[in-house]
């Protein structure tokens, strides 16, 4: 296992100690610095971006070669992490625990030390890593104005004010995959310079929103008891992507059940948790998103008739009844439009 001392005072002082025990070269623009490595220890990238409100956005799209320990020194530099393991896993203790935690694949959590205490985040080797953090100064920023932390639930208003960093706080959350979308989105910003960094800007305040608005959705669940474990949600996730993989199939709420291994109850609750919707309105949804899709696709080049077929639909008026009420156009006028804009091209 490769270990690195981290004693810096801020994000950009991390990656540089990163640098320095692995290698790789730092490239700078416009405020986004990013790590590049390809050697024995790692290949891929660290990128980070520290903005004036006291955040800053971590970033590693990485497999590592060695198994990586970092020891994260608290005295110094000591901020929220809000953590989001997008693809691959990793792991964390306090210097005094002997057990680690594991941070899984799509599962937000938040965590901070207290002062003069130590970090211990572990990377396994082998494995490619697409993990998001976004790091808070609580001083920073709670000192500036339009950042009210009263609006925060209880525990996480006093982890925002625990100004002195007395208190260790761990949360581990159910999974999000809003968040896994939101943070996918920051690899399809195409604009460059400052207009670049003012739209990761927005979408890090959203990512840090979804990761408050989680926690509170998670307090209140456990309170109530939480309905469904998190291999129950995954079960859910995975039919989930088989129904989107192939949507002209025809699903029962029996078969999916059956598919989970879960009641039909825990599967609408699953579906709601992760969705927002209930099983019926996922598959509709899905359904209408590739047949908006096909009707764009010049390519295939189907006709209405042909487009209700393959999304597993038998009625063209239903289906141009449900994808109006979606989209707030008929699939025929959306067809016509798309025809004129080839003509006129």
């Amino acid at each position: 296992m490769k270990t690195i001392q981290i004693t810096a005072e801020d994000t950009a002082g991390t990656v540089r100690q990163i640098q320095e025990a692995i290698g790789g070269e730092i490239i700078e623009r416009w405020g986004e610095h990013i790590l590049k490595i390809d050697n024995a220890f790692a290949k891929g990238a660290i990128h980070f971006i520290m903005f004036e409100w006291g955040g800053s956005i971590l970033e590693y799209n990485i497999t590592f070669f060695e198994d990586i320990e970092l020891i994260m020194d608290a005295t110094e530099y000591n901020p929220i992490h809000f953590t989001y393991c997008l693809k691959g896993h990793c792991e964390h203790r306090f210097h005094d625990e002997k057990e680690r935690r594991t941070l899984q694949e799509l599962q937000p959590s938040i965590i901070t030390s207290k002062s003069g205490g130590f970090n211990h985040e572990f990377f396994p080797k082998d494995e490619y890593l697409h993990i998001n953090i976004v790091q808070i100064n609580r001083v920073k920023f709670i000192r500036k104005r339009l950042n009210d932390a009263s609006i925060l639930n209880k525990k996480l208003y006093e982890v925002f004010h625990d100004s002195y960093h007395e208190n260790r706080f761990v949360y581990l959350g159910t999974y999000n995959l809003k968040l896994a979308e939101l943070i996918d989105s920051l690899n399809h910003i195409k604009q460059k310079g400052m207009i670049r960094i003012m739209l990761i800007e927005g979408i890090v305040y959203q990512i840090l929103s979804l990761h408050m608005i989680q926690h509170t959705k998670d307090v209140k669940a456990r309170k109530n008891k939480a309905p469904l474990a998190i291999d129950e949600l995954e079960a859910v996730r995975i039919v989930a992507e088989e129904i989107s993989e192939n949507v002209s199939k025809d699903y029962t709420l029996e078969y999916l059940a059956e598919k989970t291994m879960l009641t039909q109850t825990k599967l609408q609750q699953g579906f709601k948790h992760l969705y927002a919707r209930t099983v019926t309105e996922y598959i509709r949804h899905v359904r209408l998103e590739k047949a908006r899709d096909l009707i764009i696709d010049k390519e295939q080049n189907l006709n209405i008739s042909q487009i209700v077929y393959s999304i597993g639909l038998s009625s063209r008026s239903y289906f141009s009844k449900i994808f109006k009420r979606k989209y707030g156009i008929s699939p025929s006028e959306f067809l016509k439009n798309k025809q004129k804009a080839q003509i006129s091209a």
